[in-house]
């Protein structure tokens, strides 16, 4: 089961597998929340120093595959290496400055699994999402006049 022992579990075995060269400056949080329909999730530094990085509850999900959680905490934790929302020295201006997540990504062998999640974006996501939520499809016109 997808619950918050498996999410930090998950969150030191990336660590450890992907990204033993990067030092843990400080106490790095994860854990599941929101219902995103358009973000997977993100990171920031909290009042007291530590960095948390939120992942969209919705991923806890069986139906959803473990890459998509991969891929996302993979995502916040090429953040944190730059500088962003950690006590590392920023790298860049931008957190996503011509691509720089996707190639450190892809540097550190994890390619793969953002095929997994491009595929699941494009061809599982939003349906998903709208099971999960009980949220019922927009008309096209409703996009545009609310």
């Amino acid at each position: 089961m997808r619950d918050q022992q498996w999410l930090i579990d998950r969150l030191d075995h990336m660590w450890m597998l992907l990204f033993p060269d990067i030092e843990r400056k400080n106490t790095v949080v994860i854990r599941w929340k929101g219902k995103w329909k358009n973000k997977f999730g993100h990171i920031k530094m909290l009042k007291n120093k530590d960095t948390e990085i939120v992942v969209n509850a919705l991923l806890a999900h069986e139906e959803v595959p473990e890459g998509m959680i991969d891929a996302t905490i993979a995502h916040e934790l090429v953040h944190y290496m730059h500088g962003f929302q950690s006590p590392h020295p920023r790298l860049y201006k931008h957190p996503h400055a011509g691509g720089i997540v996707t190639r450190e990504l892809k540097r550190r062998g994890f390619g793969h699994v953002l095929v997994v999640e491009r595929e699941f974006l494009k061809n599982d996501w939003y349906k998903l999402h709208r099971e999960l939520t009980g949220q019922k499809p927009r008309s096209f016109l409703q996009k545009f006049f609310g």
